[in-house]
């Protein structure tokens, strides 16, 4: 593990790509600071943190679209799937890699608070420091479903178009749920054709017809059974399960300066979850 480890990290700055990462986050980063505490006498950080979150759309996507579509493209998996290292192993160690390019920005920024201190702006250190805990872990978990985007394709270009989507609608998506109707029919609906989708991602995963037959026949039976039963179940249902899984929601509490335990687990279960799913569809391809 650790030879991919190094493998991928030193690939990072031999393709200029780290480079060009840590400068745009670190320019981002520096002129929202200068705008908000410096030049708008601000010394809340945590509300500079909380303003420039939707980055991650747009810098996390270029960071992970190489990570498994280049060996995808370059046919270079093959040895990925014959190492005498498992696979979860090669899978970490290039997690890791991308973690430890991510966290070398993080370096200046948990300098920040204290330069905004010494030129006399009365900055609140707790919740400056919990704010860039919070907006750590939400890069870890963009990083996380980048990753497993990657793995889907053998092209860069698609990767990072399907990434940059897939993160715009998790940040934007306590605003799409705003405009949904409440209705437990509607919802109802609407949950049933979001499991078929569920279906088709788990079909495209194991490459099953029997699994994704039984899947999608008794999670829609379950699904209207329980609307004939208790149809008020319904009622907001989808609404507060796709809140649950907008990204930028659990970071508003880090934002304000509260350091949320909840939040934290969140944030590692997704990294988990996306790590755990993408060594999953390696090994889907490598069976195959």
């Amino acid at each position: 593990m650790l030879a991919i480890y190094k493998k991928e990290l030193r690939q990072y700055f031999n393709s200029m790509i780290g480079f060009v990462f840590l400068a745009f986050f670190l320019v981002i980063i520096g002129i929202y600071t200068w705008a908000y505490n410096f030049s708008g006498g601000l010394g809340n950080f945590e509300v500079t943190l909380g303003g420039i979150s939707f980055m991650y759309v747009l810098l996390i996507p270029i960071l992970t679209m190489r990570i498994v579509a280049e060996e995808n493209r370059q046919k270079t998996d093959q040895l990925l799937y014959t190492a005498p290292i498992s696979l979860t192993k090669i899978i970490i160690g290039k997690y890791f890699a991308v973690m430890t390019l991510f966290s070398c920005a993080f370096i200046p920024i948990c300098i920040y608070p204290l330069i905004i201190h010494m030129y006399g702006t009365d900055v609140r250190l707790a919740p400056a420091y919990s704010s860039i805990i919070g907006f750590y872990l939400l890069g870890a978990a963009t990083i996380a479903i980048g990753l497993f985007i990657s793995s889907l394709t053998e092209s860069q270009v698609i990767a990072s178009v399907v990434s940059f989507i897939t993160l715009l609608l998790t940040f934007l998506l306590s605003n799409i749920t705003s405009l949904l109707p409440t209705d437990a029919i509607v919802q109802c609906v609407m949950i049933a054709a979001s499991w078929l989708v569920i279906c088709l991602v788990f079909y495209h995963m194991m490459n099953n017809v029997t699994i994704l037959i039984m899947m999608a026949v008794i999670g829609e039976a379950a699904i209207w059974i329980v609307y004939a039963v208790k149809s008020s179940l319904y009622e907001g249902l989808l609404t507060n399960i796709l809140n649950t899984l907008a990204l930028s929601t659990r970071y508003d509490d880090f934002s304000l300066g509260i350091l949320n335990y909840d939040a934290i687990v969140y944030y590692v279960s997704i990294a988990f979850l996306f790590v755990f799913l993408t060594i999953q569809m390696i090994k889907k391809k490598r069976f195959n």
